[in-house]
């Protein structure tokens, strides 16, 4: 366990409801369940309801090594869900329900010290659709460290998103991710042009960013940096379904930065780990050992 680093993910926390059951789910969740997986010391900060779900949310965190102590309980809200319809490609469709405990994250002390010990904090702008928790979320960004690996997972649902809060999110970070699909929308934004690696490049240079990263699904990813750029094909798996893979691909990523790793080491192994969870059932499968970290 690399316990000397501190790793948390601020936003929802929810769960997929599938046609045959639950499943937990989350972006920034399912970011700290597989940074734990890789051995990596890491908390939850968000909101879920005081309802059986929400228990059921803290239990499955626990059960996977992440720290809680600052997930909140809400008495007046549920636990958060969103209905998601697969294709016959195995991609998700996404519903999310409206006015649930992490629209109502609100700022405590815990959260400070949380704020004042990550090495590492991921967020989107999903966590950020109300004005309460975008106040919040944004407020810890601005406590955390200098030396603190800032993740804007850009992970844009239904309309719960605007330029500005875009725009806003990229000021926190100094790691923009983002997929194939949200490039052309952050490009239109951002008022840019040319090819994957030119846009890559040029919101890099705009918005003072260590790395960026694009996953481009089977077709594995680009990673950008000031000096270079790495792609690495994707690796073919028995398909079951792309859920929460961009998120595994982001903690093994953002670990390997953390750790210094060679850029090509980073997202080779940050693609073998996404391709492992989509040949597996829901976000947060076990990850067998050879896809741990080495330091």
């Amino acid at each position: 366990m690399l316990d000397i680093f501190h790793i948390t993910g601020i936003g929802e926390i929810l769960w997929d409801m599938f046609p045959d059951g639950a499943q937990f789910g989350g972006a920034p969740a399912n970011f700290v369940c597989h940074s734990q997986a890789l051995d990596v010391k890491s908390r939850m900060v968000s909101c879920v309801g005081n309802d059986e779900l929400g228990r059921r949310a803290l239990a499955f965190l626990q059960q996977h090594g992440v720290d809680t102590s600052t997930v909140a309980q809400s008495e007046d809200r549920p636990t958060g869900t969103v209905e998601i319809e697969l294709d016959a490609d195995g991609a998700a469709r996404y519903e999310f329900a409206a006015n649930v405990a992490w629209d109502a994250l609100t700022w405590s002390e815990a959260m400070a010290r949380a704020a004042d010990e990550a090495d590492i904090v991921c967020y989107g702008t999903l966590g950020q659709r109300s004005e309460v928790s975008k106040n919040t979320i944004q407020r810890f960004l601005k406590r955390t460290t200098d030396d603190c690996l800032c993740v804007f997972d850009v992970n844009l649902r239904q309309n719960f998103y605007s330029e500005t809060l875009i725009r806003d999110s990229l000021e926190f970070a100094n790691i923009l991710k983002l997929n194939d699909e949200e490039l052309p929308v952050l490009s239109s934004i951002c008022g840019l042009s040319g090819s994957e690696t030119a846009v890559m490049e040029q919101v890099r240079e705009r918005y003072n960013l260590r790395l960026v990263a694009l996953t481009r699904g089977a077709d594995g990813a680009i990673l950008l940096t000031e000096d270079s750029v790495s792609e690495c094909d994707g690796f073919a798996v028995d398909l079951k379904d792309t859920v929460g893979a961009g998120d595994a691909f982001t903690a093994a990523m953002t670990l390997g930065l953390l750790l210094g790793h060679e850029l090509d080491r980073i997202n080779e192994h940050a693609c073998r780990v996404a391709a492992f969870v989509c040949s597996q059932d829901g976000a947060v499968p076990k990850l067998p050992d050879d896809l741990k970290l080495e330091k």
